[in-house]
């Protein structure tokens, strides 16, 4: 793929279920879909266009995921962080990651966008198990730290700027496909969850091994209310995180603007 890049971009994109369209407004766009990328996973859920998108987005060269795999497509944790390392590869130094997810925290309500500042890894699996390569990162990363202070402050300004106050909260990342019990997210609020959601954890690992500077936001689509039950139908999902988009892509490219030219620090 890298032939096909005329400027090799430092800012990496990976959107989320329902977010892909947080992308269309890319320009001088070069577009490589993951079925014809050899010996690459394709994405099969409802959501995920999949293909990879290199372009700008303000003014800046950016490389994108429009669209991720999950570990319930039955892909291995090292399938689902493949393109995260093939972005290290390329040159990303800065990632940004959404998602869409369950709200847990009472306070907060579907529509509202969630910075993560920290996860709670469920997966039972880790992208790091087995031989590490040296040349991608340490044997055992410190994950005390993984999403970036200045980040997540440039994109709370964002948002003031646009209205949208942003929610802070920490991730819960389950392998799925079933969606939660009551009981489970009992449990995920009682250990300090604030969202939950069947993503995101393995490639920010993955990046995080690799020394980017992370920034994810998360769309809250629905609410677990395990007191107050309602069904969950991805249809709705699909149509709450649509609806976020042109928000969470505002706060991205005023997140990009402000980018300096080497991955800010923390």
């Amino acid at each position: 793929m890298g032939e096909r890049i005329a400027a090799r971009p430092a800012i990496g994109v990976l959107t989320g279920t329902g977010l892909g369209d947080i992308l269309e407004a890319m320009e001088d766009v070069v577009s490589v879909e993951y079925r014809d990328i050899p010996h690459f996973p394709v994405s099969t859920v409802v959501g995920h266009r999949g293909r990879f998108l290199c372009g700008k987005m303000a003014g800046r060269a950016v490389l994108a995921m429009q669209g991720r795999f999950h570990y319930y497509e039955g892909y291995g944790m090292q399938e689902i962080t493949l393109p995260i390392r093939m972005m290290q590869l390329l040159g990303v130094k800065t990632l940004i990651v959404t998602n869409a997810s369950g709200g847990i925290n009472p306070v907060f309500q579907p529509g509202d966008i969630m910075l993560i500042v920290d996860h709670i890894n469920l997966t039972g699996s880790n992208p790091l198990i087995g031989p590490n390569v040296d040349e991608w990162g340490p044997r055992f990363p410190d994950m005390s730290q993984v999403y970036n202070p200045t980040l997540m402050t440039m994109a709370e300004e964002a948002g003031a700027r646009n209205g949208n106050r942003l929610q802070r909260g920490v991730y819960a990342g389950l392998c799925g496909p079933s969606l939660e019990t009551r009981a489970e997210i009992r449990f995920l609020r009682t250990i300090g969850a604030d969202a939950v959601g069947l993503s995101t954890i393995p490639e920010v690992i993955a990046a995080s091994h690799g020394g980017m500077a992370i920034l994810a936001l998360s769309v809250i689509t629905n609410m677990h209310l395990p007191d107050n039950p309602s069904p969950c139908h991805v249809d709705q999902i699909i149509v709450t995180a649509r609806g976020a988009a042109p928000h969470v892509r505002s706060i991205i490219e005023m997140v990009i603007e402000r980018l300096p030219r080497e991955a800010p620090s923390s």
